[in-house]
């Protein structure tokens, strides 16, 4: 018997995602598509009357942006909306900015899914040389979440998201849960993996090959123990979603043009 539903899922398209790059903590906007994808999910649960009381977000804004647009499209924009880092999407150290395709070419297709998708492989850290360190960790929302500068990660697998993530998860979004409320998370894709691993009990093997594309939403329905009544949903047209899903492990893999 489901006792609580919970709604999870990737933002909508951000400008780097549309540039194969590795974004992570990097602050980027939705893309044009992004938008598009990010209003189509909020006319999607509208249409299949999901009322929501609560949403959490990591503290990056196309978490953000995506989940003021599902809220307008739904005409909920009065539900209340909590952020965190410990949402925020993996972070990718030195790989921060790189193509993805371009890393595939140089370092192979392997390397590169073991980066992206494995659950205990970490990229090198960043250092204070690369481009975007001083954007990221001088950045004025760090000084209002529960970790000092000095402790912020300079690079994770997803092992290491699912650890600064589970405590937010058990402390703050399993009570509202508990209390009723229908919630949304609109966080990343590595931090969305990392609680589906958490919840549904995925292997540390099997996570390597679960692929969620962007502006989708998912549906999980738990039992009073938090237990799954069954895989994840994901809710749309299911052939756009398995194209979406594709088109997000091939930008991992050198283009056809490299080979």
């Amino acid at each position: 018997m489901v006792k609580y539903r919970l709604v999870l899922m990737r933002h909508g398209e951000g400008a780097w995602n549309k540039e194969n790059r590795f974004c992570s903590w990097v602050d980027q906007k939705l893309s044009s598509d992004g938008i598009k994808e990010a209003q189509n999910c909020g006319k999607h649960l509208k249409a299949l009357g999901f009322e929501f009381d609560l949403v959490f977000t990591s503290m990056l804004r196309r978490s953000i942006q995506t989940a003021w647009l599902i809220l307008e499209e739904m005409g909920q924009e009065w539900v209340p909306i909590q952020s965190s880092w410990r949402l925020n999407e993996r972070h990718y150290g030195a790989l921060i900015g790189l193509n993805r395709a371009e890393m595939a070419l140089n370092h192979g297709e392997e390397q590169v899914k073991l980066w992206r998708r494995s659950y205990d492989v970490t990229p090198p850290p960043i250092t204070e040389s690369h481009p975007y360190y001083q954007e990221i960790y001088n950045d004025r929302r760090y000084k209002c979440g529960d970790v000092s500068r000095d402790s912020l990660p300079k690079a994770e697998s997803l092992k290491d998201v699912l650890d600064r993530l589970l405590p937010y998860w058990n402390e703050k979004i399993v009570p509202e849960l508990k209390s009723g409320k229908m919630i949304l998370i609109s966080a990343h894709g590595n931090s969305s993996r990392a609680l589906l691993k958490h919840v549904e009990g995925i292997s540390d093997e099997d996570i390597i090959n679960v692929t969620l594309p962007t502006g989708v939403p998912i549906l999980l329905e738990l039992d009073e123990n938090l237990h799954p009544l069954g895989p994840h949903q994901f809710l749309g047209d299911q052939e756009a979603i398995q194209a979406a899903i594709k088109k997000v492990e091939d930008q991992g893999k050198v283009k056809s043009a490299e080979k």
